[in-house]
C-alpha cells in the first residue's frame, strides 16, 4: 500500500479503531472497512472525526458515503487536502 505521509497517518488512525487484528495486518487498498476490517459503524464515526482533526478537513455526507474501502477513503482525503 502507498507509503505517503498521508497514508501512514491514515494507517495509524485505522489502527486505533481496528476491529480485526489479522485483517488489519494484511490490509490493502481494496480492504472494505466493515466486511474486511470489521470496523463497526460507531468506530467509523471515530475514524472520520480523527481524519478531520488530523488533516484539518471537513468531510461532508457525500464524501463519507464514498469512503467504503481504504483506496476510496484515501482518494477523498487527498482531494479534500488539495482543496484547502
Amino acid at each position: 500500500m502507498n507509503n505517503s505521509p498521508c497514508c501512514n497517518n491514515y494507517n495509524k488512525i485505522l489502527a486505533i479503531n481496528k476491529g480485526n487484528e489479522e485483517a488489519f495486518e494484511i490490509m490493502s487498498e481494496d480492504s472494505d472497512f466493515i466486511n474486511d476490517l470489521k470496523i463497526n459503524s460507531a468506530n467509523l464515526v471515530d475514524v472520520i472525526l480523527d481524519i478531520e482533526d488530523k488533516y484539518d478537513i471537513e468531510l461532508d455526507n457525500d464524501s463519507m458515503d464514498k469512503m467504503l474501502n481504504v483506496k476510496a477513503a484515501l482518494e477523498v482525503i487527498n482531494t479534500k487536502i488539495s482543496e484547502k
